[in-house]
């Protein structure tokens, strides 16, 4: 089973990477862009009966820190 966990800061939390490629986008003459937050997107490949709770917990223990971000986790149809 293909799954898809997108990984972002949480609101409030000032996102560095996301404030560079917002400022690299107006250099570049794109206008109308309010603002930019940048995040990770994780594509796992795991067995068919891993629970939500495996996944749920491979997230809280890995993949995003759960101080400073949230996470969502999508099951990518065959």
């Amino acid at each position: 089973m293909k799954v898809r966990v997108h990984v972002s800061l949480k609101n409030g939390v000032l996102d560095p990477q996301g404030r560079a490629i917002h400022h690299a986008l107006e250099g570049l003459g794109f206008a109308g862009v309010k603002d930019v937050r940048a995040g990770r997107l994780f594509e796992l490949d795991v067995a068919e009966d891993t629970s939500d709770e495996a996944l749920d917990d491979m997230c809280r223990k890995l993949l995003a820190n759960m101080v400073i971000e949230n996470y969502r986790i999508e099951k990518v149809a065959a």
